[in-house]
């Protein structure tokens, strides 16, 4: 919890200041949001790393799958021991979503309360919670940022999926999402739509730069 409250504290800080240099709300979020990726970027790479491995792996997976196909518990075993020797996590899809998860929480902490929970005299300008077509500080009413929530997190986890398993996962995550969406500030919303936008690109910007990966794998 005091790691939270720490997270949450450089969060509040930071909002308040980026807020007090654009003096919009919105725009305030998207530049955190900048910045989170920024501070995630070595984690994501590490990442993109487990991801290329998997891919190289693809085809002994396939061949196990065919070769122990009416043997279920020997396949998994199989894998198991695949993955191991090649130092690779079958769940490395998922790990961009987990990675965000502290942030999430405490980034929650800070919008829930925003700005109540800030001294008026940290602000330069008046606060204003406005963006684009919505408020902020309360629900989506128009259901829009839920659902983009939504489709962002089905094209973030289908750009770094790597094994069969995680089918369901992709299903389950993106609707999960959307539904919980729908009760949160349209701010924390929007904070997690950029974040899977920015992740998709930096997926995209690094799969053009192989050489970020390399060593990641040793899966021949």
């Amino acid at each position: 919890m005091a790691v939270m409250g720490s997270i949450g504290s450089i969060l509040s800080q930071t909002l308040v200041m980026l807020y007090n240099l654009t003096g919009n709300h919105g725009v305030a979020i998207i530049i955190l949001t900048v910045l989170i990726r920024l501070v995630l970027l070595p984690l994501t790479l590490s990442q993109t790393r487990s991801v290329a491995a998997m891919k190289e792996l693809q085809p002994k997976m396939k061949a196990l799958e065919e070769k122990y196909k009416d043997k279920p518990e020997e396949y998994q075993r199989r894998m198991m021991e695949l993955y191991k020797e090649h130092g690779v996590n079958p769940l490395s899809g998922c790990l961009p979503l987990l990675i965000q998860l502290p942030f999430l929480w405490a980034l929650f902490g800070v919008l829930r309360d925003f700005p109540s929970g800030i001294a008026p005299e940290a602000f330069t300008r008046p606060f204003e919670s406005s963006f684009l077509f919505w408020d902020l500080a309360v629900k989506d009413p128009l259901y829009i940022l839920p659902i983009l929530s939504g489709l962002t997190t089905y094209l973030q986890m289908s750009t770094a999926a790597t094994d069969p398993s995680q089918k369901s996962m992709m299903v389950f995550m993106p609707i999960f999402i959307t539904w919980i969406s729908l009760s949160f500030p349209a701010g924390l919303v929007l904070y997690w739509i950029v974040s899977n936008v920015l992740t998709i690109a930096q997926q995209a910007w690094i799969s053009r730069h192989p050489g970020l990966v390399q060593g990641g794998s040793d899966a021949k």
